[in-house]
């Protein structure tokens, strides 16, 4: 079967004609198939063939299983749609079409009517573009088909991908009309893709043509996209769209009350008969694979702000009926519906300014990994930046990014867990670590991993400990020998070993393999496309290769523009500045930039926050700073509190969110105190990008390092203004608010960093003390 290519507007009738039909287009082609045996145009012996071998040709034979699968069946289904319209007609689809009346036709709304002739519009233009031998024959006028088919690209992807403009001056440049069948293929319903899912689209197509060395490692996972205007259908079908009609409006102590009545409208919500359907499709086509939902709203991972962990995504393992799977992925939508509402979100956009209608679309993909034992995960995932905002070691270049790597699902890369610590790594030289003891090693090293667990059909954390046994494949690559006095990658490790002897360090893998080599390129491509620096998240699967190296395996799973700080400008604090003068000084991981002008500190004592006995007590303090970030709007302040801001574990540090800090100009984390409070700063993690949107410099004050300095004296003597800026509350037990101008009259507080120190000190205000909040100045 050598079949003549079919003409591109033939492949696009096709394509339109299947894309009403998402449900049974699996079975159409089938039928397809059996068409072209039946018509003697092939045997089905040569169909088969050709299968295997056009399936095995642009890579060696992949040992995971679900990726050979996938590529087997696109294979088959590219191969199936080149054979039939290259040999038959398309008016024989209708009787096949016909036989199969059970799945009504997706209804062609007016959207899909215009969508259908921009295609068929910029199909024309390619084959016309394939007509012109000579370069210099395209003109650059209105004519010319090559400006005709960026036009008519620019207008698919507006209407199906994005209206972000910055995005789409990207993108016209590297999606094809092909590029844009798949995603419709792939669509459910009708809207745009959301910025997660086209911020991931966009960069697989730069890296493919950019990287062509790179690219045979380098995959996205198998991907389907719920479009925008699902989410506006189902809240109006469902009524939710009546109860949260002002909801945006409310403060942030309303809209914490009311948001668990919202929750449970939207999971009580109900999907069209159509979107289950296609749902239930998708279950049968990936069979047990474990799932995960992704939000990928219209406002996500633009060039202006990130929402980095603003909404949820949910993790399906897929381990159940037929039934309970459909019943877990239609509640995993509905809770990343809700999400859109929740009030952190909410004051987040309306910082941003963006308070016009939230629209939600949603990403299904496939989660990447390998099953140990009962376990599944990747062998590594972590997120990284082509800009480091931060150096601990001045041979360190900030143009060559870093990243945070953990064993396991990413949540423990992205989020704040406790007393548990993701990788740092430099990329210009990932063997110079933050840590330079042994003990220090240890200290900041991951000791739990988040797994789905197939048999119990659940997201869960496990000890490293557990996991860290001789059968895992990947092991020798990712752990160092800890001897008592030195942690070391191992020289072998054996059948028998103490796994409670072993560190997660990724020495090996950083040191011995092509990883870093690889992640460093994929950053540079991206930034040159993009044109300015940007943050990723990816998976790795490890695999035995060649002459004692690790073959790997790269998932893309986000991409996005990454955020800076708008002050970077690197000033130092003047000379022989007195310790009376003096407020704090950070020697660990300092950004550039300044606060200026600061009037209060809010701080968190840490011996009285130790001795509050309850979660609720510790949940009470985060809120009352989040009461004070609202009163204070219009002042400059700084937090200042023991170890994690943001933790996840109220015990290692103050439980406060996006809304309770959106206010401030600095963070402080005050570690090195008793209590075993400890702390690494943000970088990396969600939190660490809500920093940067909300311009907050987060720092790190350790009283154990001699380099570091915090002027306890001051902040013990200080009066403490809690009571008179929030009349109707009670002196709390361990959060105090301290009026610099008060303390130090004609003064106010200035914070500077120049990448190495940072400095706050008190500097004398000509124009006078600042007024307190409800005083008149």
């Amino acid at each position: 079967m050598e079949p003549n290519p079919p003409e591109p507007t033939v492949k696009l009738e096709l394509s339109l004609l299947l894309s009403r039909y998402p449900v049974l287009a699996m079975r159409i082609r089938q039928e397809m198939r059996r068409e072209l045996v039946r018509r003697g145009i092939v045997s089905h012996g040569e169909l088969e063939e050709r299968l295997a071998e056009a399936a095995r040709m642009p890579r060696e034979s992949l040992q995971d299983t679900a990726q050979w699968d996938l590529r087997v069946h696109r294979t088959q289904r590219a191969l199936t749609d080149v054979a039939f319209t290259s040999c038959l007609p398309i008016g024989v689809l209708f009787p096949i079409l016909e036989t199969l009346q059970e799945v009504q036709p997706r209804p062609v709304y007016t959207d899909q009517t215009l969508l259908e002739k921009l295609l068929r519009q910029a199909a024309l233009c390619e084959s016309r573009i394939k007509a012109i031998h000579k370069a210099d024959s395209l003109t650059g006028s209105e004519d010319d088909p090559s400006v005709q088919l960026l036009q008519a690209r620019q207008a698919l992807l507006e209407r199906i991908v994005s209206s972000q403009k910055a995005f789409l001056q990207v993108a016209g440049e590297w999606f094809t009309t092909e590029d844009i069948f798949y995603i419709l293929e792939h669509r459910i319903g009708t809207g745009r893709i959301g910025g997660k899912a086209a911020g991931m689209l966009l960069a697989y197509k730069i890296l493919e043509h950019t990287a062509p060395d790179l690219f045979h490692t380098i995959s996205v996972p198998r991907s389907y996209f719920i479009g925008a205007e699902v989410f506006a259908s189902f809240l109006a079908e469902n009524g939710i769209d009546q109860i949260t009609r002002a909801y945006s409006s409310f403060s942030y102590e309303q809209m914490r009350a009311d948001y668990p009545a919202v929750q449970e409208a939207c999971i009580c919500g109900r999907f069209p008969e159509e979107i289950a359907d296609q749902l239930r499709a998708i279950l049968h086509e990936s069979g047990n694979t474990p799932m995960i939902v992704r939000s990928s709203s219209l406002l996500e991972d633009s060039f202006n702000q990130s929402f980095a962990g603003k909404y949820i995504s949910i993790f399906c393992p897929n381990q159940g009926s037929k039934a309970e799977n459909l019943r877990d992925l239609t509640l995993a939508v509905r809770r990343t519906y809700a999400s859109v509402f929740n009030p952190d979100a909410i004051i987040y956009r309306r910082q941003m300014g963006l308070l016009e209608d939230e629209h939600m679309a949603i990403l299904l993909q496939k989660v990447q990994g390998q099953r140990h034992r009962q376990w599944y995960f990747p062998s590594v995932a972590g997120v990284a930046y082509s800009y480091s905002p931060f150096v601990w070691n001045p041979r360190l270049k900030r143009e060559q990014g870093f990243t945070r790597l953990v064993l396991g699902l990413g949540t423990r890369a992205v989020d704040r867990t406790g007393s548990d610590y993701a990788r740092m790594v430099h990329l210009s030289h990932p063997q110079l670590r933050p840590e330079v003891t042994p003990a220090a090693i240890r200290r900041y090293s991951q000791r739990s991993i988040d797994v789905l667990d197939l048999a119990t059909n659940q997201l869960t954390t496990q000890a490293v400990e557990d996991i860290l046994h001789p059968d895992l494949s990947a092991l020798r690559w990712l752990v160092s020998l800890d001897d008592g006095d030195t942690v070391r990658p191992p020289v072998a490790l054996g059948l028998h070993f103490d796994p409670s002897k072993l560190v997660l360090t990724f020495d090996r893998l950083l040191q011995h393999s092509t990883f870093t080599t690889l992640l460093k390129d994929v950053l540079a491509n991206l930034s040159r496309a993009y044109r300015v620096p940007v943050d990723i998240e990816y998976a790795v699967c490890l695999f035995s290769g060649k002459d004692m190296q690790p073959r790997i395996d790269f998932f893309l799973l986000q991409c996005r523009p990454q955020m800076r700080w708008k002050t970077e400008s690197g000033r130092s604090a003047p000379a022989n500045l007195s310790q009376q003068d003096t407020f704090l000084i950070a020697t660990r991981m300092v950004p550039l930039g300044e606060v200026r002008d600061i009037e209060y500190i809010v701080v968190v004592d840490p011996e009285a926050y130790q001795q509050m006995g309850s979660s609720h007590e510790l949940y009470g303090a985060a809120r009352l700073v989040g009461r004070l970030n609202q009163e204070l709007t219009g002042h400059r302040f700084i937090l200042i509190g023991p170890g994690r801001w943001g933790s996840s574990d109220a015990v290692q540090g103050v439980p406060v969110t996006y809304g309770d800090i959106y206010h401030a100009g600095a963070l402080i984390e005050w570690t090195g105190i008793g209590g075993g409070f400890a702390s690494e700063p943000s970088y990396g993690t969600h939190f660490f990008q809500d920093l940067i949107e909300t311009q907050i410099y987060p720092l790190a004050v350790n009283q154990d390092d001699p380099g570091d300095f915090l002027n306890i004296g001051f902040i013990h003597s200080a009066k403490d203004r809690l009571p008179a800026v929030l009349p109707q509350t009670e002196p709390h037990q361990c959060v105090k608010l301290i009026h610099i101008p008060s303390e130090r009259p004609g003064c106010l507080l200035e914070l500077v960093m120049d990448g190495e120190r940072a400095v706050a000190y008190f500097d004398s205000q000509p124009r006078g003390s600042a007024a307190q909040p409800g005083e008149q100045g």
